[in-house]
């Protein structure tokens, strides 16, 4: 048996045969029952790994099921559009680093949906790339974001660094309430719950 000691990634456990402990229904009802949602554990929990089979649900990887729970639940394995934040990897103490991570992110999906050059910040960014996933593929968009609250767990003893984090996050967090008619499913995770931040308020 092998067991996938630090592998977050659901689609390499499943084609490399780790051993996976399935909890698949459960996703399958969590998508079902509800449109948003926020998962707070402490680190090496499962989070990252929880939002990889998410994923890979959403972007219609039906092989990677085969043989789990929601392969006898699902029958339509619609593809839908994701948006995949992952800002668990990077180290935030100065100004720019998150910018940076947004920037990054940001890029790679306008290559895929294209982008309009009216759009100069990146909250306006965000949303464009929301409407213009909606209206190319004709499905609603899928959010995930991983670590959502680590730029500032890490500025968390620096104030002024904080607060420009908390700015930052909270006009880019907020598209995710401006543009709910465009959305199929929003899920977030962290450590802790940071008020102040748009998404919780």
């Amino acid at each position: 048996m092998k067991y996938p000691i630090g592998i977050q990634s659901f689609e390499k456990i499943r084609i490399n045969g780790y051993v996976y402990i399935d909890k698949t229904e459960y996703i399958y009802k969590m998508v079902q029952e509800g449109s948003a949602y926020f998962l707070s554990r402490p680190r090496r929990f499962g989070k990252s790994l929880l939002v990889s089979t998410l994923e890979a649900y959403f972007k219609g990887k039906r092989e990677l099921f085969e043989g789990l729970d929601i392969e006898k639940e699902e029958r339509e394995w619609k593809v839908y559009p994701v948006l995949h934040i992952d800002l668990n990897a990077e180290t935030y103490s100065e100004p720019s680093d998150i910018k940076t991570v947004l920037e990054r992110h940001l890029n790679a999906w306008e290559d895929k949906y294209g982008r309009d050059t009216r759009e100069q910040t990146l909250s306006d960014r965000f949303y464009g790339i929301i409407h213009r996933a909606y209206q190319t593929t004709g499905s609603p968009v899928v959010v995930l974001v991983d670590e959502y609250d680590k730029p500032l767990l890490q500025s968390i003893h620096n104030e002024p660094l904080q607060q420009e984090y908390r700015a930052i996050l909270k006009a880019f967090y907020g598209v995710l309430k401006s543009t709910d008619a465009y959305l199929k499913f929003v899920f977030l995770t962290g450590v802790t719950k940071f008020g102040q931040v748009s998404v919780f308020s």
